[in-house]
């Protein structure tokens, strides 16, 4: 798997065996919104399966949701595997507080086999997910 750090600090982005990872740090609010979702996008639109992973974000507005909710469905419409990886208990109680739980389906990270290592999301076979 290689990290690849954009020009964004708050952004990077991993691919391994079909499965692409978009890393967000920082506070997930509209001006990184803005700044972020024109690469999320692209993404969104050519990742065989996408995993967006929310680890690092210590902050979510509406519009960080809607950029999740926008990127989700784009990938699922193409038929693509789409996960949302999220252990923040205040981001997680605004996706269940909005009711966005159906469209997001955050899950906690899934560790490596072994046990050890990030949890970083690990690719099955290209398309699709770890449950």
């Amino acid at each position: 798997m290689h990290l690849i750090r954009r020009g964004d600090p708050h952004l990077a982005v991993r691919s391994s065996e079909g499965l692409t990872t978009v890393e967000l740090y920082g506070e997930l609010d509209l001006v990184l919104v803005q700044r972020v979702r024109p690469e999320i996008d692209v993404l969104a639109r050519e990742a065989a399966a996408l995993a967006v992973d929310l680890r690092h974000v210590t902050f979510c507005d509406a519009s960080g949701l809607g950029l999740l909710v926008r990127c989700a469905q784009r990938v699922r419409e193409r038929g693509a595997a789409w996960r949302l990886v999220c252990d923040q208990p205040m981001i997680l109680r605004l996706v269940r507080l909005a009711g966005l739980d159906d469209v997001l389906r955050p899950s906690p990270p899934v560790p490596p086999p072994g046990g050890g290592g990030t949890g970083a999301p690990r690719a099955g076979l290209p398309g699709r997910l770890p449950v």
